[in-house]
């Protein structure tokens, strides 16, 4: 197949000035990693208790509000994905992140005003005959505005901040090896820290000072985190946007399609490849070759303007739409893997409702909050970053007396295992403390303590933040250095959107156990949590999380060597090299 280069205006995807060359660099750190971080804290300070909210403060049950939980999750890992596409089409990843922060500071502030205002809230259940009244239309309507408010602004932020980052990195990546990998395992380690802080101080505070005071820290740490962004707006390199690239996708389907009964890719010299001036790729790839009809010239005078440019777009694309398409459907198999794995990191509300029927005291005086017995696993998710880039790296390398690393889908496979074994212990744990609270005469009081330490929920939530250490991590990467670079706000959000659709998934696996196991009899989704079998609940994940792990083995050979695979190789031959 020949090439053909036609020069193309403005092609050059996120391209960076010469007047922004001597910005970027780890000075920016501060401020973006600052921004991300308080914005981790905010958001994940605002969830942990939020079930116990809404089943106090809007009278729902059990039920209800992990429904409404799971749909905000789903709407808070689904909006990057949005402003990942108008960031790279359309806006800028600084405007992005700008304009996410002050949304999402709106959307905090709205919410705090559900626990100031009492108009906004119904009036609290009756304690003689335990009647309550619902919600009212507009009561509801400006507590799920303000979740919607802060999903947008969450999203738009979260979806460029780790690809914000990695531009500051273009110049010092060519003189630095692995300063990516090491950004990206301190990212996350940084933004997991203030998960933990979020899920222990700001916990605490809701808990034992009340909600007025515990959410309105939230809309003062989203005020600095604004701040702090532009404090720093001298310093960045900020990349100009291209054009839109989901209309670039969508084209290439339309123009192979269109050319669904041309052959080609069988060596014929007469076909020619549309691409741009300037671009790396020459020629498309052998994979998914049906797409490469997208980027054929049949007749240069008919599918060409006089200056070299397609006469019809939705019929002739270049080499790099096709492949950025090509690198989406590839991933895909393996990235819905990855959101199977999720629908166990989604269970967040049984955890805080599970922790209210146990003993929390720790010592005589001191009792962890309910809502913060996630944080053992996000001490697991930062213990791990931290040990693997800096102990099981280096010791494995003077080991083998040469550099080494494990590929991106090894970290990922694994932890989908480690995700399994940590579904099969909270089943365990839940066994026996259901059993001694029955035994123990609760079995219809489900707020009184059970003689069982909240300590037995600790070993789940640690394999399930090793198992999250291990795969976002390598996901992110996997996705960042599969995808060409005009793709990076969108590779750096297909992680948020999987968890987005875990969501969902686990909405609908809970309503639909809901259904089948209450018809007559307690549910095994009961408000009354000592009736209920949330252990059963919890084997049925296990199930699913074995065959996702098949599945796994079976998408990743399909997939082949990815390029930090391809990229060892390489090395192991230039070592081998006399």
């Amino acid at each position: 197949m020949e090439d053909l280069s036609e020069e193309k205006e403005n092609e050059e995807p996120l391209l960076i000035t010469s007047s922004q060359t001597s910005k970027g660099g780890f000075r920016t750190f501060p401020f973006i990693i600052g921004n991300s971080a308080l914005l981790f804290l905010a958001i994940y300070a605002l969830t942990p208790d939020m079930i116990l909210y809404l089943m106090k403060e809007y009278n729902m049950d059990m039920a209800s509000g992990s429904n409404v939980l799971y749909l905000w999750s789903a709407a808070l890992n689904f909006t990057p994905v949005i402003g990942a596409l108008m960031a790279d089409s359309f806006v800028g990843r600084f405007q992005m992140i700008g304009l996410g922060s002050a949304l999402c500071l709106l959307g905090m502030a709205m919410f705090w005003s559900t626990t100031v205002i009492p108009q906004l809230r119904p009036p609290p259940c009756s304690e003689n005959d335990n009647v309550c009244t619902s919600a009212t239309k507009f009561q509801l309507l400006t507590l799920f505005t303000s979740f919607i408010v802060v999903a947008l602004g969450s999203g738009a932020a979260r979806s460029c901040s780790l690809a914000f980052g990695a531009d500051q990195l273009q110049d010092l990546q060519k003189t630095t090896t692995g300063s990516m990998e090491r950004y990206f395992g301190w990212y996350y380690a940084i933004s997991s820290f203030s998960v933990l802080v979020a899920m222990t101080v700001l916990v605490y505070i809701q808990e034992n000072m009340g909600w007025e005071i515990g959410y309105g820290v939230l809309v003062v740490i989203m005020l600095i985190s604004l701040v702090v962004f532009f404090l720093g707006s001298s310093f960045y390199v900020k990349p100009k946007v291209k054009e839109s690239l989901i209309v670039g996708l969508i084209q290439v389907a339309v123009a192979s399609y269109r050319k669904r009964n041309l052959k080609c890719c069988e060596g014929n010299s007469s076909e020619v490849a549309y691409h741009q001036k300037g671009s790396s790729l020459l020629l498309p790839t052998e994979k998914l070759r049906f797409l490469n009809k997208a980027c054929i010239i049949q007749d240069p005078q008919r599918d060409l303007t006089s200056d070299g440019k397609p006469t019809d777009p939705w019929n002739l694309c270049t080499v790099d739409q096709v492949e950025e398409l090509k690198a989406l459907l590839k991933v895909t198999p393996i990235w819905f893997t990855g959101v199977i794995m999720s629908i166990n990191v989604s269970q967040g509300s049984f955890g805080t409702l599970q922790a209210t029927t146990m003993d929390r005291r720790i010592g005589s005086t001191f009792e962890i909050p309910a809502g913060s017995v996630g944080m053992f696993a996000i001490v697991s998710v930062v213990l791990w970053i931290v040990l693997y880039d800096r102990f099981i790296i280096p010791l494995a390398s003077r080991a083998m007396r040469k550099p080494v690393r494990f590929s991106t889908k090894s970290r990922m496979g694994c932890g989908i295992f480690v995700s399994f074994l940590s579904v099969v212990v909270a089943a365990t744990v839940e066994t026996i403390r259901r059993r001694r609270a029955i035994n123990e005469g609760f079995a219809n009081n489900p707020d009184e303590v059970v003689g069982m330490s909240v300590l037995w929920l600790v070993p789940n939530n640690l394999l399930a933040g090793f198992a999250e250490g291990l795969s976002a991590v390598a996901q992110n990467e996997f996705y960042i250095s599969e995808f060409p670079k005009s793709m990076s706000s969108i590779a750096s959000s297909l992680f948020l959107l999987g968890m987005g659709f875990a969501s969902l998934l686990a909405s609908l696996v809970m309503n639909a156990i809901n259904d089948f196991t209450g018809g007559g009899e307690e549910s095994w989704i009961s408000s009354n949590i000592n009736k209920g079998h949330y252990d059963y609940y919890q084997w049925i994940l296990a199930g699913l999380s074995v065959v996702n792990l098949l599945l796994f083995f079976v998408c990743s050979r399909a997939y082949g060597p990815c390029k930090d695979e391809n990229m060892e190789v390489l090395a192991l031959g230039r070592e081998d090299q006399p």
